[in-house]
């Protein structure tokens, strides 16, 4: 099993339930013909660490939206946000991609990984990018295959895999650097409904054993209610669910 210790290497203790990511009055509008289009109107977020939330949402409410500026893919015109408590507003973009390689993951609906590299090279590639010896990125990464049940695979490549098991290697990939925030959008979204939560349990066990704070975009209302905490977006806020 793998080794909690190093999957939480650059977490905190969970029971101090630090901010992990904050989003405080962002606002983002796009031109629209004549006119501007509000996404999102001094929206307030708060994630936790060792917290996962589910941000259920219509198409057009701004999910996008709020998933990029989340992870420093998009400046709000307005409102800031922290990561770790650290301000990224006034951050040019080479300390903003240092974030978004370090303390933030990214989980897509279509997997992404690299076709021409095995399961185990696309865990790996992250954390060489980040600076790390092949030697001990190669340990990481075969220990997050036999957290995620996926040992025996790490010499296939995504097309040798299931969708469910290119989706944990995704989930692997996504945590490999010991992120800080976790941002998954519609990681289940195409995948049977037992696939589904034999995924999303491994992606809930990963967030607990980690202390990564996790916000998941998903249609799936049952998925939801298992999640700590659920919000949606309305007039361009965040409102809680119950």
């Amino acid at each position: 099993m793998m080794n909690k210790a190093m999957l939480a290497e650059h977490g905190s203790n969970q029971k101090q339930k630090n901010v992990a990511l904050a989003l405080r009055g962002v606002s983002r509008s796009f031109e629209e013909g004549k006119g501007r289009l509000e996404i999102l109107k001094q929206a307030d977020l708060q994630l936790f660490e060792g917290e996962l939330v589910a941000m259920v949402a219509p198409s057009g409410s701004g999910k996008s939206t709020l998933m990029h500026l989340a992870g420093l893919l998009e400046r709000p015109q307005e409102g800031e946000v922290y990561i770790g408590g650290r301000a990224c507003g006034s951050l040019n973009d080479e300390e903003r991609t240092a974030i978004r390689r370090n303390e933030i993951g990214f989980v897509y609906q279509f997997h992404q990984l690299l076709p021409e590299f095995t399961a185990l090279e696309n865990i790996v590639i992250p954390q060489l990018i980040r600076g790390l010896k092949r030697k001990e990125a190669e340990e990481r990464a075969r220990q997050l295959l036999d957290y995620m049940r996926l040992g025996p695979r790490e010499a296939h490549r995504p097309s040798e895999l299931s969708g469910g098991e290119q989706q944990r290697v995704a989930i692997a990939r996504a945590v490999a650097n010991g992120p800080r925030v976790l941002l998954a959008d519609e990681p289940t979204g195409n995948l049977d409904p037992t696939t589904s939560k034999y995924v999303f349990d491994a992606l809930k066990a990963l967030v607990r054993a980690s202390g990564v704070a996790a916000l998941l975009a998903t249609h799936n209302l049952e998925l939801a209610r298992m999640m700590d905490r659920r919000i949606t977006l309305r007039d361009g806020k965040v409102v809680e669910l119950n």
